[in-house]
């Protein structure tokens, strides 16, 4: 039966709970995980919810956090050092409203350019799933699991290039938003 249930709520979040002694019981399965585990779980495209089974607290963004730093920690370091600098003066400045909106929106022009490319290559490159299931963890740490991009917003609207005049545009999106990220404090 839980294999049945693994397929049939594959949209439902994964419910770990996080014992008194700190450790994690996936429900579906009735074990004990690790953090390389989730972060497995994630990567495979799955959400997960990590709540504290005395408290009820939702623990998920601070293990969300832990696991990148720990990748982090290991030498596979995904964001740039002035990127984190940016983060961490985020928290005590007046911009901080303003920037999980900004990445949210900067993550999703990612995402969309990296679709548009998948579509006109036709073929998946080793390690996109896993490269967009990080993104897609990392977008859900940092903004807390909001939905959406807020009120207002909406990906820039174009009609798609061919071949090579694509993959420049991307490339030019890319720099564009790194450019930002990296003047925002």
């Amino acid at each position: 039966m839980a294999a049945d249930k693994k397929t049939t709520d594959k949209n439902a979040p994964l419910l770990i709970k996080r014992y008194a002694s700190r450790r994690l019981y996936n429900t579906e399965t009735s074990d004990y995980v690790t953090l390389e585990d989730i972060s497995g779980f994630i990567r495979e495209g799955r959400d997960v919810q990590i709540v504290d089974l005395k408290s009820g607290d939702d623990l998920t963004r601070q293990y969300l956090l832990q696991i990148i730093a720990e990748h982090e920690s290991r030498g596979e370091s995904v964001l740039p050092l002035d990127v984190l600098t940016d983060l961490v003066r985020s928290y005590t400045t007046d911009i901080q409203s303003v920037v999980p909106q900004f990445l949210a929106q900067s993550f999703e022009m990612l995402r969309q350019g990296q679709e548009q490319m998948m579509q006109n290559i036709g073929t998946q490159l080793p390690g996109f799933e896993a490269l967009q299931a990080q993104q897609e963890a990392f977008l859900k740490a940092m903004t807390g699991g909001m939905g959406g991009m807020g009120a207002g917003w909406s990906a820039p609207t174009k009609e798609p290039a061919e071949g090579k005049e694509d993959l420049g545009e991307i490339k030019k999106q890319l720099a564009e938003l790194q450019d930002k990220l990296s003047k925002m404090q």
